[in-house]
């Protein structure tokens, strides 16, 4: 064999050897480890974890393929967020997706501030500490915002449309589902929107399903008229629930998220959260190509919908003007 010869040889004998470790390498870095931390099991929202996965497979990411999810939830128990997000860090995943409100997000970024996390439908991510801004996202959490202080007062503002004679409204919140200083700003905002329609709110507090009881009575001894959901996991998985009350009680209530209206509620009105859970994945893959989250700003709703159930107003003895059913994205006869 010629000098030639045996370069050549020694060339194809390499490239034999080194082709299944590139193939395995390539293999390995073809295959998204992302894991899904919710304070809900899927069940409660399964649109929603459809929607992620539609967003995913528009940009060509297939579980079994070159995708593979971990979800961790945590069933409705708010506590057992920080050691599910521990779980997923240890795991190695690429990204952390959080779904559904703050302490999800903030659990995320308790256990790893290297590891990147795309937040959803966080009301505010500047005020709970997560981004330092929504242009500048600053360190590894970025994602998608909810506008909750404007959303509240956007909510009474069509309550009042839709049932014209309602003047006294309850507010229905979880303590502790959102960090102090955001609660303060949604009330507040809530409250100047009450002024200038002529509304005079009450705030009535649940931490779970065992106070949905006490908070409808107290509501009832108040003389409230009608209602509005400030909307938490919690209140999210028990909806059925609520809006049973509401009708047992004869409330018209107005709430953030169609899923509610869906449930038998009155009125919806919010972003459409399967949009912002399918543009979440444009974030998860821009980062599983190598941009930084720092580098993301945090989007805010683009898409809202308003979603009117004729059934719940005939049961309430109303009628919805016109005007308003003409606004509605969905009419639920």
């Amino acid at each position: 064999m010629d000098p030639v010869q045996r370069r050549d040889f020694l060339l194809a004998v390499g490239a034999l050897l080194a082709a299944p470790l590139a193939a395995k390498a390539q293999q390995a870095a073809k295959t998204a480890r992302i894991g899904y931390l919710s304070p809900n099991a899927a069940a409660v929202n399964p649109r929603l974890v459809e929607a992620f996965r539609q967003g995913l497979g528009d940009l060509g990411y297939v579980e079994g393929r070159n995708l593979l999810i971990e979800f961790r939830s945590a069933e409705g128990k708010s506590e057992r967020l920080p050691a599910l997000a521990t779980e997923l860090v240890a795991l190695k995943v690429d990204v952390i997706l959080s779904g559904g409100g703050t302490l999800a997000a903030l659990a995320a970024q308790q256990a790893t501030r290297t590891l990147p996390i795309v937040i959803v439908a966080v009301g505010d991510p500047v005020t709970s500490g997560l981004v330092t801004s929504l242009a500048r996202p600053g360190a590894n959490v970025t994602g998608l915002s909810l506008l909750f202080p404007e959303l509240v007062s956007k909510c009474l503002e069509l309550l009042k449309q839709a049932v014209p004679g309602v003047s006294r409204v309850a507010v229905l919140s979880q303590p502790g589902a959102v960090p102090e200083r955001t609660e303060k700003d949604i009330l507040k905002g809530a409250e100047v929107a009450a002024r200038a329609l002529g509304m005079q709110l009450q705030v009535v507090e649940a931490r779970g399903a065992e106070d949905f009881d006490r908070a409808f009575s107290q509501m009832t001894s108040a003389r409230m008229d009608a209602l509005t959901v400030l909307s938490t996991p919690v209140f999210s998985s028990e909806r059925k629930r609520l809006v049973n009350l509401a009708a047992k009680n004869r409330l018209p209530t107005v709430f953030s998220f169609r899923e509610y209206v869906e449930a038998g509620g009155l009125i919806s009105y919010g972003p459409d959260l399967a949009d912002l859970y399918r543009r979440s994945a444009t974030y998860v893959d821009r980062i599983l190509k190598g941009t930084k989250p720092s580098e993301l700003p945090v989007e805010q709703p683009s898409k809202f919908e308003l979603v009117i159930d004729l059934r719940t107003a005939k049961q309430l003895g109303l009628t919805i003007p016109q005007s308003v059913l003409a606004r509605a994205d969905e009419v639920i006869q």
